[in-house]
């Protein structure tokens, strides 16, 4: 069994691949697993906001998540199902159900639809941490939710279930991440948004990063540096990869769709449709993606 130790270093969001028709592209999906799986990420997760999850219905949910377990299963990489659902019976089923699959981990962002109480989800993410014996990220995501949750509320939950991971993307997240783990020291810590505060983060106390999954070789390189204290390396690398991702992050779409437009232009997927409602990169963006592609050397694939 992974155990929370196990949950560090590079661990991007899985996109996931549509045709142009809007149908999942499941021969897209076991080629981007494949190179993900390849090139040296600690692990990989399934559904989260870069795997455009509220725009898929049930059956390709669970489909999609089916191929994620087996596809991965002797990869050597950890594999974690994220738990989005807003009511509290439903991700406990879901969560059981994953776990009984073969997952990993799990992440679970917690309910805000209707702007539920504290304790409504306080309770909800309770009552995953109890169905489970696997680690499961908690994601806080105030930007994307509207739902702010302390250092010390949050500190709560590390200390009462320690099985507990928490994934902090809240913009930007280091003070909170230190205040964090001043009140919980044992506590585990992940950095998503794009991997904007990855060293900060790392130097902060944070074990990894969880960012989009189209040039995860470049956090890969960044943190390798970084493990073996080549401080200087990992800042000129990350310095140089932080205007794009900046500008990119002004929007989730719009990140979703470069994220979607690099993978396809690497040859790693087919197309780079997003689900409607989405973002229309104009030729601007797609100019300066390939020159990202270019500037840093990314493989692309020609067969």
């Amino acid at each position: 069994m992974i155990t929370v130790a196990r949950i560090r270093g590079v661990n991007p969001i899985v996109a996931l691949p549509f045709t142009p028709q809007g149908d999942v592209d499941f021969t897209s999906f076991h080629r981007l697993l494949a190179h993900l799986s390849g090139i040296g990420v600690n692990g990989l997760t399934l559904f989260g906001i870069a795997s455009e999850f509220p725009k898929l219905d049930d059956n390709e949910r669970q489909q999609l998540a089916e191929v994620f377990v087996a596809e991965l299963a002797d990869k050597g990489i950890f594999r974690a199902l994220s738990i989005t659902d807003h009511s509290t019976e439903v991700a406990v089923r879901r969560a059981r159900r994953y776990q009984s699959m073969g997952a990993d981990a799990l992440m679970l962002l917690p309910p805000f639809f209707l702007q539920p109480s504290l304790a409504a989800v306080q309770a909800h993410i309770a009552a995953v941490l109890e169905a489970v014996t696997i680690p499961v990220m908690v994601q806080y995501a105030p930007g994307e939710t509207g739902f702010p949750v302390t250092p010390a509320q949050l500190a709560e939950v590390a200390k009462r279930y320690p099985h507990a991971v928490f994934k902090i993307e809240c913009n930007p997240p280091v003070n909170y991440t230190c205040e964090f783990l001043q009140q919980a020291p044992d506590a585990h810590v992940l950095n998503g948004y794009a991997g904007l505060y990855m060293l900060q983060m790392l130097e902060s106390g944070g074990k990894g990063v969880m960012p989009g999954c189209s040039f995860s070789e470049i956090y890969v390189q960044i943190y390798r540096h970084w493990l073996v204290g080549e401080h200087q390396q990992a800042t000129q690398l990350h310095e140089t990869l932080l205007p794009y991702i900046q500008s990119w992050m002004q929007h989730c779409e719009y990140i979703i769709q470069v994220e979607k437009t690099i993978l396809q232009r690497r040859g790693i997927i087919t197309a780079d449709y997003c689900r409607k409602p989405g973002w229309s990169l104009t030729q601007e963006d797609i100019t300066t993606i390939d020159r990202f592609i270019s500037q840093f050397s990314l493989s692309v694939c020609t067969g």
